[in-house]
């Protein structure tokens, strides 16, 4: 493995995105306990994945970026991905489950 000395320039930022990035996915569990039904639990995990991800692919375009010594942007991709796909996901998990409750009422 290979060592790098990352500067304070992109160092400190990165590590505040991961911390950002781990409180929004506890925070996004931790909701995903707490709450009793599933129509209400479908958004606390949703928070988790879109922010908190956000948070850390953010910090690792820093990172690379540093290390590099050029603009990193790959990770961009697996952003956008994960933006246009988890609220879709959302969506039809609680149609999914409106069709299936129907009948019991």
């Amino acid at each position: 493995m290979m060592e790098h000395d990352l500067p304070a320039w992109a160092a400190i930022p990165a590590s505040l995105l991961l911390i950002l990035g781990g409180i929004l996915a506890l925070t996004g569990s931790i909701g995903l306990l707490r709450l009793r039904t599933f129509y209400k639990r479908i958004h606390s995990p949703t928070l988790g994945n879109t922010f908190g991800s956000l948070c850390v692919l953010l910090a690792s375009i820093i990172t690379s970026s540093a290390i590099v010594g050029r603009p990193v942007l790959h990770e961009v991709m697996i952003t956008v991905f994960l933006i246009l796909t988890s609220p879709v996901t959302a969506m039809m998990l609680m149609r999914a489950a409106v069709f299936r409750n129907r009948g019991t009422n």
